[in-house]
């Protein structure tokens, strides 16, 4: 049935005039038609008027192709006749094949059992279709090692992470039992010092018993000696008369009067109250350390960029030791170098997970201490250069002994802060959850925090860190009563 209805199609476009005459007569293909006007008729929606339109279209494009493809030979000059010359109005049929091979057109063929073609078809498919086949057995055994070879690889591979995974196991364990062993031992060192400071308790307690019982025997003799003499002198009373002999017999008893060395017999309480002091202290530096050995776990190196210090600090060969003269030396200056801020970032920065690292401020009158952007500005004396004074930098900062944390040019007094100045400074980042707090890393109180909860303050819609944080060193102008020795150094945490 689809031959005789292609042959048929391709019958009725051998002649058009048919279905799509030129001049006015009726479409034998529309039965509610018309007079088919070329001007006002609307076009056919047949099978066969698609189909003839589209090769109209095609062969004009090929005539079109054929022409210039003859115009051009010669170095541009024909070497034919012209078509009009030659009455011809359309290219040969060797032209037409050639074309249609290089369009990949699919003629229409009343003998062809194809279904009709009207698009190009993709060259990919072509080649497709050319390299499609059934493979050799060679081919077949070639690709069958290589399954095998692979099918190995892999098993040994699964072998590899299994065993892996029981090696975690046990090495997990093992870790475990080694970190139950410290912490026996650390618990059996304080229960040891438990039990000495005890036994030292109840020794006081028995020495001062055994004063107090030989002042008791005193006290009890004297008690007795009254008792006895109360005694006989309520027997001689008891007489209607007395002799002479009796009166002079009778017993006199001089009264005891306490002693002051008694009011010495007591526990020794000024030594008990310094154990309490002691033991408080040492239970708050054992806490402190204990926090500080959790964040010690995410220690980072931190050294200095000497490009973005400025001329007049001076780092040392490790570049972990800062110092500020009062002269800037002569090296020439970076784009990345603070010109007028006495400012210094890392080198490295903090992009993923979580972060510590300390400074240590004792000998510096004035400082501050953060995180930055590498966007913060750098040339300047402007906020955008300035440590907590703009959206691209956090920090901690001493200024005439007050100590105030900053950021976005918004400050807050940091609080439990004592009076003796701050030693050094504990700065922890936890990059994925936008987290940042400054410790005092002797006492392990927090200075700061920087989280989602302090938002308002510091007028931030979410605090999440949007590039990477270099660490940040500040010295800032001393008071002029304090002028000396000014330098910050980086802590060496990973010797601890």
């Amino acid at each position: 049935m689809s031959k005789i209805m292609h042959s048929n199609l391709a019958n009725t476009l051998q002649d058009p005039e048919v279905y799509y005459p030129d001049n006015k007569k009726v479409c034998e293909c529309n039965l509610q038609a018309q007079a088919c006007d070329p001007g006002t008729r609307p076009l056919c929606t047949s099978t066969a008027h698609i189909l003839y339109r589209n090769r109209r279209e095609t062969d004009k494009k090929i005539s079109e192709m054929s022409e210039k493809e003859l115009l051009s030979v010669g170095n541009g000059q024909s070497t034919m006749a012209q078509p009009e010359q030659c009455g011809v109005t359309a290219p040969t049929a060797g032209a037409r094949s050639v074309l249609e091979d290089g369009l990949s057109l699919t003629p229409l063929d009343s003998n062809s059992d194809r279904l009709v073609q009207p698009f190009p078809r993709s060259p990919k498919l072509h080649r497709n279709k050319g390299k499609a086949g059934k493979p050799s057995q060679e081919q077949l055994s070639r690709q069958l090692e290589e399954l095998q070879a692979e099918k190995s690889k892999t098993e040994a591979h699964i072998q590899s992470l299994k065993k892996r995974k029981k090696d975690l196991s046990r090495s997990t364990e093992t870790m475990k039992q080694q970190v139950r062993e410290h912490f026996e031992k650390l618990l059996a060192v304080l229960k040891q010092d438990e039990q000495a400071v005890l036994d030292s308790l109840e020794l006081d307690l028995r020495q001062t018993r055994s004063r107090l019982d030989q002042v008791l025997k005193t006290w009890k003799q004297h008690q007795d000696q009254v008792t006895k003499i109360m005694g006989s002198t309520q027997r001689a009373l008891s007489k209607s008369s007395a002799t002479e002999e009796d009166e002079g017999q009778s017993e006199t008893l001089s009264p005891m009067k306490p002693d002051a060395s008694e009011e010495e017999i007591r526990l020794n309480e000024e030594r008990f109250l310094r154990l309490r002091k002691t033991l408080y202290s040492i239970s708050k530096s054992l806490k402190a350390q204990l926090q500080r050995k959790t964040l010690l776990l995410d220690s980072c190196p931190v050294v200095i960029d000497r490009q973005t210090c400025h001329s007049q600090i001076t780092v040392d060969s490790e570049g972990r030791a800062m110092s500020l003269s009062d002269s800037g030396h002569s090296a020439p200056e970076h784009p990345l170098q603070f010109d007028k801020v006495c400012c210094a970032l890392g080198l490295s920065p903090v992009t993923v997970g979580q972060n510590y690292w300390e400074v240590d401020v004792r000998c510096s009158p004035a400082w501050a201490v953060g995180v930055a952007y590498t966007s913060l500005q750098r040339k300047g004396r402007d906020k955008g250069t300035k440590l907590g004074r703009n959206r691209n930098s956090w920090c901690v900062e001493l200024r005439n002994r007050s100590l105030s944390a900053w950021h976005n040019d918004r400050h807050v007094a940091c609080q439990g802060v004592g009076q003796t100045q701050i030693g050094k400074v504990g700065v922890w980042v936890n990059y994925g959850k936008g987290q940042l707090i400054f410790y005092d890393a002797d006492t392990m109180v927090v200075l700061q925090r920087f989280t989602a909860a302090m938002t308002p303050v510091f007028d931030r819609a979410h605090h999440q860190f949007t590039e990477p944080l270099y660490p940040a060193i500040r010295f800032l102008r001393p008071p002029q009563n304090q002028m000396g020795p000014n330098h910050l150094d980086i802590c060496p945490l990973n010797n601890l």
